[in-house]
């Protein structure tokens, strides 16, 4: 399975009177401008958060985010954010209640509703914790934004090297 990361690329215009605006391709409701670009990229991720939010609310539906392309940055919501958008999504595909939810998580089932309502504050190891119950894993990924990095939605593989053995050392299985 591969690895979901909520970012988003977005695009970044200056208009008229030289402001720096954002825009989402895929979704086109998060719209929001800066003075700077650090301000822009600041209230894109706002908007991006706030957008995301807003259709979790009305039960609509959350497109994965598109490649980056060129001369796009690539923008994360609050990751609080994230984690709602990841739960509800992991509830709709294996189409759970806040009921089933209570009782993986023995919780009241009014705090599993707190946990899928996007406007409900929630702790990020609640959220992580209701995903694992769903047969999910949380990880989290730390890039230095004014660099440009892009995140990769799925993690390289790692390199494997043979490791010289020392004369006498004998490797046995267990």
């Amino acid at each position: 399975m591969q690895a979901t990361v909520f970012a988003y690329p977005a695009t970044l215009t200056r208009d008229s009177d030289g402001r720096v605006l954002v825009r989402f391709r895929d979704l086109p409701e998060a719209l929001t401008d800066g003075a700077t670009e650090e301000e822009a990229l600041r209230e894109g991720a706002d908007a991006l958060s706030e957008a995301l939010m807003s259709r979790i609310a009305d039960g609509e539906d959350i497109p994965d985010p598109s490649p980056v392309g060129r001369n796009q940055y690539q923008i994360a919501p609050d990751a609080t954010v994230a984690l709602k958008v990841a739960l509800h999504r992991t509830m709709k595909d294996k189409n759970a209640t806040a009921a089933d939810l209570s009782r993986l998580l023995e919780i009241d089932h009014k705090e599993a509703r707190r946990l899928l309502d996007p406007r409900q504050t929630s702790k990020v190891p609640r959220l992580a914790e209701a995903l694992r119950a769903l047969g999910y894993s949380v990880t989290t990924a730390i890039y230095d934004a004014g660099k440009r990095e892009r995140i990769l939605s799925q993690p390289a593989a790692p390199k494997r090297t043979a490791m010289p053995l020392r004369k006498g050392v004998k490797i046995t299985a267990g």
